[in-house]
């Protein structure tokens, strides 16, 4: 798949192929990862409805379940990336190191969203399918199919700037990339994680009782 789109796509957007491919095949592997968490969070307690009637585990527990089981196909994804860019002649730099970090970031904010969707979700039944629909929009709305470059510099502002989705994916992505995430990248995703754990928490402790009724 990664193949076939950098070659369709790298050839649209006139975009050289040894910088659009790795760029490419970064962007669909995380994206992949991060709305497989986000989807599969939003029914992390529906899903597990007769372990939570019987067992009084905390409901944290069935969301680092989803959250490990992607993981590990993650890494089973990433195996591609050093592939791709060996075949466009890139070599890797310690910079990849600083995606560690990133990608812990990452999961900070991907934990808060799946516990918070998932309580709504309980409640909402059809929120789930909004969730769905909406991913599919913010994934064309992120550089995942072409380079920020290509934005004119107003719309970029707003495509780039107020998507939060490409501040998580750029602290990850660049540095595997080479490149270093810019300043606003990590202020933005950190930002981000302190308020959404504190909607988080107050959310959980105020209709975590609750989740075994509605379910």
């Amino acid at each position: 798949m990664i193949g076939t789109i950098g070659l369709v796509f790298g050839q649209i957007f006139k975009s050289p192929m040894e910088e659009f491919l790795p760029f490419l095949a970064s962007g669909l592997i995380l994206w992949s990862f991060i709305s497989a968490v986000i989807t599969e969070g939003c029914s992390s307690f529906i899903a597990a409805e007769a372990v939570i009637k019987q067992l009084p585990i905390p409901l944290s527990v069935h969301v680092f379940r989803q959250l490990w089981r992607n993981l590990i196909i993650l890494a089973h994804n990433i195996v591609i990336l050093p592939l791709v860019m060996l075949s466009v002649g890139k070599a890797p730099s310690l910079a990849m190191f600083l995606a560690i970090p990133g990608l812990l970031i990452v999961l900070l904010n991907l934990v808060w969203l799946c516990i918070f969707l998932g309580i709504i979700c309980t409640r909402f039944r059809d929120i789930p399918q909004i969730i769905s629909s909406l991913l599919q929009v913010i994934f064309y709305l992120t550089p995942i199919m072409w380079l920020p470059s290509l934005l004119p510099q107003r719309a970029g502002t707003y495509m780039l700037d107020f998507n939060p989705f490409f501040h998580f994916l750029e602290i990850v992505r660049a540095p595997l990339l080479g490149q270093l995430p810019s300043m606003e990248n990590w202020l933005v995703s950190c930002g981000i994680a302190v308020v959404g754990w504190i909607a988080t928490i107050l959310l959980f402790a105020r209709y975590r009782r609750r989740i075994a009724y509605w379910l």
